[in-house]
């Protein structure tokens, strides 16, 4: 089995060597860049599986490095890694476009976890040609490609698979708690109101002003697809 590239955006040299040798000795191939301006290259230049991508970086910061990856490679898994815990610095990291962001310091299993679960998202198994619907949303799980009527709509990783789960349950209100441990996968911090903020994401790509609103807010109850409703 081919061994999954992982590219690691990290100054730090002794968190750099350590992170390394945890990722080698699970069998991942490694990369190193100790910039922000050389991770990006890198990242834009080279087929990784995912991105772990420090946040305070010389040249270019991490969130920086994000967006200029996710302006060609919408959905390569990114997870950040930052000593900032405050919530404003995680949500921002979310608006750049990071898939998951990790508090420095942290436990290398925790780590490891939640990059697998990234690795395993951009990998989901699908069935030959199965395209889901909902109204005139269109998702097909083959090539990634989703529209609204005629219009293509570009998501990050983790838009994708949210909308992939609200798509497979249409019609159905899916709490809060359920989408964090469908699509996050693991005990992840409520604190910072993710699911929240990429429900907005999703609205402002999914919900385009001229096009029925599909994406409801049942409040104290979570969120439903679906054409038409009452609900906000």
């Amino acid at each position: 089995m081919e061994k999954a590239s992982i590219l690691l955006v990290e100054d730090e040299p002794k968190m750099s060597a350590y992170v390394k040798m945890g990722l080698e000795e699970n069998h991942y191939h490694i990369d190193i860049a100790m910039d922000g301006r050389t991770g990006a290259d890198l990242a834009l230049r080279n087929n990784y599986s995912a991105i772990v991508l420090d946040v305070n970086l010389p040249e270019l910061n991490g969130y920086e490095v994000c967006r200029l990856i996710r302006q060609k490679k919408p959905r390569l898994p990114i997870l950040m890694l930052s000593a900032l815990n405050k919530i404003e610095n995680k949500l921002e990291g979310f608006n750049t476009g990071t898939d998951d962001y990790l508090v420095k310091p942290f436990e290398f299993a925790e780590l490891l976890a939640r990059l697998k679960v990234l690795l395993n998202r951009s990998e989901l198994i699908t069935e030959k040609n199965k395209v889901l619907k909902v109204a005139d949303l269109t998702m097909d799980l083959d090539s990634k490609v989703v529209k609204r009527g005629k219009i293509i709509i570009e998501l990050t990783l983790k838009e994708f698979n949210l909308l992939q789960y609200l798509m497979q349950n249409k019609n159905k209100v899916v709490s809060r708690a359920e989408l964090l441990e469908k699509i996050w996968g693991i005990n992840f911090d409520t604190g910072t109101n993710v699911i929240d903020v990429y429900i907005n994401f999703l609205r402002k790509k999914i919900d385009l002003p001229s096009f029925p609103k599909l994406i409801h807010t049942y409040i104290g109850m979570g969120y439903i697809l679906k054409a038409g409703g009452d609900a906000d």
